[in-house]
């Protein structure tokens, strides 16, 4: 895993801990940890993990690519996000 994947791993485990595990401080999730099954996130906080990927790392996310390949767990977030920065880099 890349510098930068781990940067935004960080990122967003910030977010979801802030987020949605503040009532459960002693909840451990692995990056790979799949968010709707673990029941971290559930429909309603799909859509505020999308606003924040979008605010915090300056991409938009269309309407196919908001999946469980996706935003399924933090790893594949930072894959998401590192990928699409790179599409608008080139």
């Amino acid at each position: 895993m890349q510098t930068k994947d781990i940067d935004i791993i960080d990122r967003v485990r910030g977010f979801v801990q802030e987020n949605f595990l503040y009532m459960r401080p002693d909840f451990e999730l692995a990056d790979d940890d799949r968010l709707l099954e673990r029941g971290v996130v559930d429909s309603m906080g799909v859509v505020e993990m999308i606003a924040f990927i979008e605010t915090e790392f300056g991409i938009s996310a269309a309407e196919d690519e908001i999946s469980e390949a996706n935003l399924g767990s933090l790893q594949a977030i930072a894959r998401f996000v590192a990928d699409k920065r790179s599409a608008l880099a080139a």
